[in-house]
């Protein structure tokens, strides 16, 4: 505890202060554009929105800064307290506290005592990355082992398919698929395993599709291949995504500007505050906006990978990478809903879109990376007595 408070004290010195600036900024501006898009009629006032998020922004640089004073050998001789704590808390979900806040998925716990309510899913991805690295960490000289593949897969199956069973959320719960997946990649795992991994994949995949998705889940998917066939007219599965596209392309270049947007300040776009903010960004600040936008999020992904490469240190280079990773499909995923690319599951835009978990999970991620900045390597005199993981 009192090497903690030490390196609390040190933080503006050690911890990555250049990551830091390029979330506030992106949070700033975030701020901005959530100004503009809940200033339409349906949303009452914007007030109670830019209260939460920019409460949710100061309460994400303080995690920021306690996790980048954390050194992440902690977390990893404790993971299996980390996986514990990831179970209970997803099931959580399944208490009466779980709630579906109007999604159709159960994947909020609503507490009367606080003022918004919560993502488990969010938080045990930080967790989930800290595990995952912590495991490859202690295979790491016989990565593509079968024995180590079946316990990182372990772990991993463990938090998906509970996520997926006691939430429905398969958007989140594909977060923690691709993140194995690219911390696999980035840790040397053979491509052997990725083979096999996407030959089971395609086994399964008639079974899942027949037994285990509604037919609602089945058009969304088909929608974005056969728009014709699945819904001509826009009027259902296709609803979302053709007022996206329609607020997108009305934009231009420079867009209609904040607070004129005909259909975001018209209240006439789905989630404009949340799953669909990049839309109301085309539609106001157009082409130039997004532009900014996508500029701020890969910068932010940039210096994560910057700092895991310059981390001598297996397991600390993939927290960095796992960080990484989230966020690259988290974006992807978002504007790939937006323009029509991919199905609508519900996935928000990082540090944009409106939600005060997924705003203090972020940068609580990212303080990981941020630690790692901080500590490198493992201090020298910690090298033989550390005990195993």
């Amino acid at each position: 505890m009192r090497d903690f408070f030490q390196e609390l004290k040190q933080f503006f010195r050690k911890g990555d202060m250049t990551l830091l600036i390029l979330c506030l900024v992106t949070s700033a501006y975030g701020c901005l554009i959530l100004a503009s898009v809940t200033n339409a009629s349906k949303f009452g006032s914007s007030t109670r929105y830019l209260l939460i998020q920019g409460g949710a922004t100061v309460i994400g640089v303080i995690m920021y800064a306690v996790m980048s004073s954390i050194d992440l050998d902690f977390f990893s001789e404790h993971r299996r307290a980390l996986a514990a704590f990831t179970v209970g808390l997803l099931l959580l979900l399944l208490t009466p506290f779980g709630t579906d806040n109007n999604t159709g998925n159960r994947s909020w716990l609503d507490f009367p005592f606080l003022p918004f309510n919560i993502q488990p899913a969010e938080i045990c991805k930080i967790f989930y990355i800290l595990i995952l690295a912590s495991v490859m960490g202690s295979h790491q000289n016989r990565i593509s082992h079968p024995i180590s593949v079946i316990h990182m897969t372990f772990y991993m199956g463990l938090v998906f398919l509970l996520n997926m069973v006691v939430s429905s959320d398969l958007g989140v719960s594909l977060i923690f698929l691709f993140v194995f997946a690219a911390m696999a990649f980035a840790g040397g795992v053979n491509l052997v395993w990725f083979l096999i991994g996407g030959g089971a994949l395609t086994v399964a995949a008639p079974v899942i599709w027949t037994n285990f998705m509604s037919e609602k889940q089945k058009n969304k998917i088909l929608y974005v291949f056969y728009p014709d066939i699945i819904d001509p007219d826009g009027l259902d599965e296709g609803w979302n995504i053709t007022q996206s596209l329609k607020s997108l392309t009305g934009g231009g270049m420079l867009g209609q500007g904040l607070f004129n947007g005909n259909r975001t300040q018209a209240g006439q776009l789905y989630a404009q505050h949340t799953d669909f903010i990049f839309s109301s960004i085309g539609e106001e600040l157009g082409f130039l906006g997004c532009a900014l936008v996508l500029l701020l999020l890969f910068a932010i992904i940039a210096r994560c990978i910057w700092v895991g490469t310059r981390s001598s240190d297996y397991m600390r280079r993939l927290v960095c990478f796992g960080a990484a990773s989230a966020m690259i499909f988290q974006v992807c995923i978002n504007v790939g809903m937006c323009i029509g690319v991919v199905p609508v599951i519900g996935l928000t835009l990082p540090l944009f879109s409106y939600g005060g978990s997924s705003i203090v999970t972020t940068y609580a991620m990212l303080g990981l990376v941020s630690s790692v900045h901080a500590r490198p390597a493992p201090r020298s005199h910690e090298r033989y007595i550390r005990p195993p993981r």
